[in-house]
């Protein structure tokens, strides 16, 4: 009876002691997702930070980061190397250390990777280089892994690779110095996700400064071109303006020459010397298109409102209208915020051109405009020539002129294109040869 109450009581003992490994185990898998879901939010407010933070101090961001992790996963010292393997070193970028543990970044420079072997071969495969007892590995010298390990009093570590474009370019790494560090399977997985978040931050980091570059490139190359646009501007102004002066000479002399000689010059004289005159008077519309285009963004007079109506009227009445040329003015033409010599620049060039291309009995000129949402739309229609639609891009680049006769001087429509383009608006041409052409521009509201 004995024997059996003994037997009974120890089965009872047993049945208990596995109800209590039970709870132990179930209390120990809680435990263990615990953390684990612990280091998962962690590693999203991480990443979080780092996709919403300004990247101008990366390095105090990297090393809150390391901190945070390595005080997480319980060690004392947190860190990131670079490779290189043009020269085959490694060298420490970003370290943190817990209170107490001495820093080691400054004696980690340009170490040659022929000293971590076994580290580097474990990196190029894509795996963690994991030692969990430094005390364990071979003594092979004081250049062998326990050699470097030890002074700097590693107990245990881990290093993550880091990969850039499928190229190993460093890892992140972990030392335990106080008391060894066991890594589970997950933990490792969430510490290559921290190394890759990492190795983005960086990247995004590179690419904003490459942009940043490149904006202070072309600032500095939007300013020189502002420089030179102006010092050309300035000599052409010069230049064309002392050329003036004895153009007026040459004109003047041949005109008083030829009324003065007009009995004794032979025909083909004359027709010679008209010849020059012509040629003089071309040179002249040259300088003044010249002049005009290097005024329109040097004028100093300010912009103000302009009833374009009276514009139009103030330039037909200086031009020279033959007889058989209509011209119809829309009668409410919008008013506009700008510069009144600019804007004249522009209607007198096209309606000259109109004029001038004019080749059938009774030649028609529109000029009208239309209100749309956000700007006006004008346009200058005749029942002219017209214009091959090839040349419709070439008429508007300066010294491009379709008749090689006439004393124009080629640069009437890039001073209209160019004074368009100042106020940020839009010029284009359609036409149909021998029927008719018609000049577009627009021009933004002032709202």
């Amino acid at each position: 009876m004995k024997n059996q109450r003994r037997s009974l009581n120890n089965k009872r003992s047993e049945n208990c002691l596995d109800g209590q490994n039970k709870d132990t185990n179930e209390e120990e898998k809680d435990a263990i997702i615990k953390r684990q879901l612990r280091f998962q939010d962690l590693l999203i407010s991480i990443s979080t930070r780092y996709i919403n933070s300004d990247l101008s101090d990366l390095d105090t961001l990297i090393n809150s980061s390391l901190k945070q992790i390595g005080q997480f996963v319980g060690s004392d010292r947190s860190y990131i190397f670079s490779y290189d393997f043009n020269t085959n070193t490694t060298s420490n970028t970003f370290e943190w250390c817990a209170e107490g543990i001495t820093p080691e970044i400054d004696e980690l420079q340009n170490i040659p990777t022929d000293f971590i072997p076994q580290w580097l071969e474990v990196h190029k495969k894509g795996e963690a280089f994991y030692v969990k007892d430094v005390s364990l590995l071979p003594d092979d010298g004081p250049y062998g892994l326990r050699g470097i390990l030890e002074p700097q009093g590693v107990k245990s570590l881990i290093s993550i690779p880091k990969f850039k474009n499928n190229q190993l370019i460093g890892f992140v790494g972990f030392d335990a110095v106080k008391t060894c560090t066991v890594y589970t399977e997950n933990e490792k997985d969430i510490l290559f996700v921290f190394a890759n978040m990492l190795v983005n931050v960086m990247q995004r980091k590179e690419h904003e400064d490459q942009i940043k570059a490149q904006e202070k490139k072309k600032e500095e190359l939007l300013v020189h071109l502002s420089r030179q646009n102006e010092q050309l501007n300035e000599y052409a102004h010069a230049v064309s303006h002392d050329l003036k002066a004895p153009l007026i000479s040459i004109h003047t002399l041949i005109t008083w020459f030829i009324a003065d000689r007009s009995t004794d010059l032979k025909e083909n004289d004359i027709q010679q010397l008209n010849l020059v005159l012509f040629n003089v008077e071309k040179m002249d519309f040259l300088i003044k298109g010249i002049l005009d285009y290097s005024t329109i963004d040097r004028l100093e007079i300010p912009d103000t409102e302009i009833n374009t109506n009276d514009v139009v009227n103030e330039i037909i009445k200086i031009l020279l209208i033959p007889n058989h040329i209509k011209i119809t003015i829309q009668d409410n033409l919008p008013f506009i915020y700008a510069n009144t010599w600019r804007i004249k620049q522009v209607f007198q060039n096209l309606i000259h051109n109109a004029i001038k291309y004019c080749d059938k009995e009774i030649g028609q000129i529109e000029i009208g405009c239309v209100d749309k949402k956000d700007h006006y739309e004008f346009f200058i229609k005749d029942n002219g020539m017209g214009i091959d639609s090839g040349y419709f891009d070439k008429i508007f680049k300066v010294f491009t002129k379709l008749d090689s006769k006439s004393a124009s001087s080629g640069i009437g429509l890039s001073i209209v294109k160019k004074i368009i383009t100042y106020y940020s608006g839009s010029i284009w041409v359609e036409s149909e040869v021998g029927v008719s052409t018609t000049f577009y521009f627009i021009f933004l509201k002032n709202e």
